[in-house]
Order: C-alpha cells, then sequence, then structure tokens
C-alpha cells in the first residue's frame, strides 16, 4: 500500500526541499520505490534532481488539473528507486486557475487515487498555506513538518498543527502528524539546543530523535542537480537523513532496530 506523505512548513528556508529530497533518496536506498512529487512552484525539488528544463516539463500541474494521466507525469530519475513528477512553469498560477472548480481541494486526491506502484509519494509543497497545500494535504495520509531551530519555531508550528487538524475534521479523516524534523541545528548554539527541548517538551514522541545539522555540503548539492545523500554520501547532513530515514522505518515497524 502506497503511504502519500506531505512535506509542508508555511514558512520558507526551514530546509523542507532540501528534506523532502534527501529523505526521498535515503529511502530510495534501502529499498524502497519513490516518487517525489514537486508541489511547488519554485520548482526547486525539480531542479534539485536535475531537471533543468522546467519551461519544457509535464508534471505536476497538468496532472492536477487533469490533462495528462498520472502515469505520464513522472519520470525515472539517475537515482535508482527515485522518481519525479516535475513542477513545471505553469503552477505558479495553478492556485488562481482551480479556485473557482468544484472540490477544488481534492483534485490532487483524485489524481492520487488508486495509486499503488510506489512505496511512498512525497509532496514537496509550497513555503504556504493556500490551495496547493490544501491539496496535499487531502491527498496525503501524514505530514511531515521540518522545523528550522529558531525563535519564531514553535510560534510557527502552532499554526500548521492548527491547519492539519481543521484539514482532518473537514476533508481528510485519516490524516495524522507523522512527526517533526529539527533541521538547520547548530550545536553550538544554545538556541538551537533551548528550541529542541521546547518542541520535545509539547510534542513529546512527534519529534524525531535525528535532527539535521547545519552543513555546507547539504546548501552545494542542489547547484549540481543532485540530493546531498548522492553528491557527499559521507557528509553530516547526509549521513543525518540516512539515520532519520532509518528511524521513521523502525517507527513503522518495516526495519528492525
Amino acid at each position: 500500500m502506497t503511504k502519500i506523505i506531505a512535506v509542508v512548513n508555511q514558512k520558507g528556508g526551514v530546509g523542507k526541499t532540501t528534506t523532502t529530497l534527501n529523505l526521498a533518496t535515503a529511502f530510495s536506498t534501502l529499498g524502497k520505490k519513490i516518487l517525489v512529487i514537486d508541489f511547488d512552484p519554485q520548482g526547486n525539488a525539480t531542479t534539485g534532481l536535475g531537471y533543468v528544463d522546467k519551461n519544457k516539463a509535464k508534471g505536476s500541474y497538468e496532472a492536477l488539473i487533469g490533462d495528462i494521466k498520472f502515469q505520464d507525469a513522472y519520470q525515472q530519475t539517475s537515482i535508482p528507486n527515485l522518481y519525479l513528477m516535475p513542477a513545471s512553469i505553469h503552477l505558479s498560477g495553478a492556485e488562481i486557475e482551480i479556485v473557482g472548480l468544484n472540490d477544488r481541494e481534492r483534485l490532487l486526491e483524485k489524481c492520487l487515487r488508486g495509486i499503488y506502484v510506489f512505496d511512498y509519494i512525497f509532496i514537496d509543497c509550497p513555503p504556504s498555506l493556500g490551495l496547493l497545500t490544501l491539496n496535499a494535504l487531502v491527498a496525503a495520509d501524514e505530514v511531515l513538518v521540518p522545523l528550522q531551530c529558531e525563535f519564531y519555531a514553535l510560534e510557527g508550528l502552532s499554526q500548521i498543527l492548527f491547519t492539519i487538524s481543521q484539514v482532518k475534521k473537514n476533508f481528510n479523516s485519516r490524516l495524522n502528524l507523522q512527526g517533526i524534523i529539527l533541521t538547520m541545528f547548530d550545536n553550538r548554539s544554545s538556541l538551537s539546543s533551548q528550541v529542541a527541548n521546547d518542541v520535545r517538551y509539547h510534542l513529546k514522541e512527534k519529534v524525531y530523535q535525528t535532527h539535521i545539522p547545519r552543513n555546507v555540503r547539504l546548501a552545494e548539492a542542489p547547484s549540481f542537480g543532485k540530493p546531498a545523500v548522492v553528491y557527499d554520501f559521507k557528509c553530516q547532513g547526509s549521513q543525518a537523513y540516512l539515520q532519520l530515514a532509518r528511524e521513521m522505518l523502525i517507527r513503522e515497524g518495516k526495519l528492525a532496530a
């Protein structure tokens, strides 16, 4: 059974796309068949997987509005077991285009219905809580929230949790918070430790033990069209995402501790 995971944070620059790509790649190295859906008009996940000509891309937008079939909207990447549904330039106007449609919040759900080809589908959402993100939340089974270790982290997190509860109540009763990933963690900063402690105090086991450090190689990798896990397998950031993938699978009972 395919599990659909929406990677969500309404704030930009928190490592959302970095988390999507590296976690998806880590899962693929563990033998899972993975699809990444780039649902962010900025198309960073598309670029980060080496797809450079987004003007010619046919992917998430075209599948969303029904121009092409789901199976024609994705392609295999250079990484074994990892597939990409790219974002095209047209995705930037999608929210305006679909706002007047019936069941506008269920378009992606209908697109993904009955898809069992993949073990996991990761949806890289825009840095907002608009119609595209709503579509992702309605289609998803679980939500993964990358949370930067900074002063305003808990304030933004409360808004995300409220949105998840409202979507669960009104549109998607199966939706659950899978977990919080602490990103850009700086061991030298007392603020990072304080934020981590606060988030763990409020959300307990929902916060993954593995945190993602600030790491230059994570930032460099997208410019080479590769996830860091491929660009520099041994760097601290890559190893953290590999450990996170294992932790997730252990929690789900799909990998021995």
